[in-house]
């Protein structure tokens, strides 16, 4: 069973992430296409599940590039056997998209000292889902949905403004740099004013609150981040344009590319080319501070 269940998770490591890093490699960011003006799908939301609950990690990007590539409109995916018990089927000729699914199993070993010792193995599943749009017969909402958010108004900046004000991190308005001081636990921007538009400071500020959730009293994490440029720099970079792009589709923002990560590109691909599992790893670790400053935010009264 654990050769097994290696052999398919270095697959699908090196698979999935062999196809990011030829995007890099063509100066594409797989996270940013479903904002380009050609993406059929109009405006962008978080991949969901069956039940509504969103994707996270990995699946978020894949499932991305799957409605990207080819021009899905709808959220929702779904299995086989959900759609079949949902009153739906899979359209004649359509092909499913890959997600993956992470999980231990327990293993019983015997040491040296005759003791038997039980470990858990990490492992991934491959399976596969369809977009709503390659099911008929669903429940009506699973089509409404996707007309509302190609409807819906472009941006609702009054919406991100109040979840960062949430988050009560220490902003700083001033200069022309953007970055997160961590020492002194504050994120700097410049002013509102100097933004091309709403949407980039948005996107900027969800980026440098990603960096300021790194800090020990939040979630703690050390990518082993020494100098400017290194490869745990590029990794917290990488991880913080990830949570970033997730962060706009949970607001509804539309944001530019940033012309200033494009030189994170050599480094991101130096990263991905060298651990096949980092694309994962960066992506979990951009859902966990997402998660995080959702935290953060007023819970409704029951």
């Amino acid at each position: 069973m654990a050769t097994t269940s290696n052999t398919t998770r270095t697959d699908v490591y090196t698979r999935v992430s062999s196809k990011i890093i030829d995007n890099l490699g063509r100066g594409v960011k797989p996270w940013h296409r479903p904002w380009e003006a050609e993406h059929a799908a109009g405006r962008i939301a978080r991949p969901l599940r069956h039940n509504g609950t969103p994707y996270k990690g990995i699946n978020i990007l894949m499932l991305w590039a799957s409605a990207e590539s080819q021009g899905f409109a709808n959220p929702f995916w779904l299995t086989f056997q959900q759609a079949k018990e949902l009153g739906g089927f899979v359209k004649k000729g359509e092909h499913g998209s890959p997600v993956v699914y992470a999980n231990t199993f327990k293993k019983k070993e015997t040491n040296d000292a005759g003791e038997e010792t039980e470990q858990e193995i990490p492992f991934l599943k491959e399976y596969t889902v369809f977009n709503a749009a390659q099911v008929e017969g669903l429940p009506a909402y699973f089509y409404e949905l996707a007309k509302a958010i190609e409807t819906k108004p472009l941006v609702r900046i009054e919406q991100a403004e109040a979840f960062f004000a949430n988050t009560n991190a220490d902003v700083r308005y001033g200069g022309n740099r953007a970055y997160y001081a961590i020492d002194a636990d504050y994120v700097r921007m410049p002013p509102f004013e100097t933004f091309k538009d709403a949407e980039s400071h948005a996107a900027t500020l969800g980026h440098e609150l990603t960096h300021w959730t790194r800090h020990p009293s939040r979630l703690n994490r050390d990518l082993g981040r020494k100098k400017w440029g290194d490869e745990g720099y590029a990794m917290e970079e990488l991880v913080a344009e990830l949570a970033s792009a997730f962060l706009c589709a949970d607001l509804s923002i539309t944001p530019e590319v940033r012309e200033d990560h494009a030189s994170y590109i050599h480094e991101w691909l130096k990263v991905l080319k060298d651990d096949k599992r980092a694309i994962f790893s960066a992506a979990s670790l951009a859902s966990q501070a997402v998660d995080f400053l959702h935290g953060l935010q007023p819970q409704p009264s029951e």
